[in-house]
């Protein structure tokens, strides 16, 4: 019964009412929930690589129909601001989404509630849940009433800053050499990881970052990448 209230009250949340309760179970589980739990559990890592992609498709149909004035590189890099690690983790905040996540305990004391990677996952794997629930249409409603404020604030140049995007673009007006990300370290245990990742132009290291994810790593990497060669 606890559970049943909690999710009605996401539901509200969400202006959406799962038919298949069990879809958003999943999206909200973690895995290291599962890993703490005996009995065999379903976790959101395959909900969430849905997502991602039915999330990407929203977003670039509705920018490619919208902006008919915006060059491919344009529609691209406002894309990758407004699918972000970062926007996505900023809209679970707002929504309140941490509270409803099933985390493992070890997890949770370190603060998994709030952690960006934690957040932006499940955030995808709620859109990937509603998406086998009710549809594209049902998905495209609930992600673009989340995320046009954000494509917004990305067109007036006022969103978070994708420095991949930008180091990208700065070293290709002028070189046509590979750019490349690797992880080059994994520290801590599943729960804490801390990862390194190396930004590399044309097989030179040219930035280093750290962070929490791997993809905060890869934007820390670009963005030391970019202050040292400006």
């Amino acid at each position: 019964m606890r559970l049943l209230a909690q999710l009605n009250d996401l539901f509200e949340i969400l202006d959406y009412k799962f038919k298949d309760i069990q879809l958003i179970v999943t999206a909200l589980t973690h895995s290291s929930y599962a890993n703490e739990t005996k009995d065999e559990i379903t976790f959101n890592e395959r909900l969430e690589f849905l997502g991602d992609s039915v999330l990407g498709l929203i977003i670039s149909d509705y920018l490619y129909r919208t902006f008919t004035d915006l060059t491919e590189g344009e529609l691209s890099k406002i894309r990758a601001g407004v699918v972000s690690e970062f926007s996505l983790a900023q809209k679970a905040r707002a929504l309140g989404l941490g509270s409803f996540l099933r985390l493992g305990k070890g997890e949770d004391n370190i603060g998994g509630r709030d952690r960006s990677s934690v957040l932006a996952d499940a955030m995808e794997a709620v859109i990937g849940a509603m998406y086998l629930d009710g549809g594209l249409n049902a998905a495209k409603t609930f992600v673009l009433k989340l995320l046009v404020p954000t494509i917004m604030s990305q067109l007036s140049g006022e969103g978070h800053q994708d420095y991949k995007t930008q180091l990208q673009e700065l070293l290709q007006s002028h070189s046509s050499l590979e750019i490349s990300y690797r992880i080059i370290r994994e520290e801590g245990p599943d729960h804490e990881k801390w990862f390194t990742a190396e930004v590399c132009h044309g097989g030179m290291a040219i930035g280093r970052g750290q962070g929490r994810s791997k993809k905060e790593a890869e934007q820390q990497a670009a963005r030391y990448a970019l202050n040292k060669l400006r």
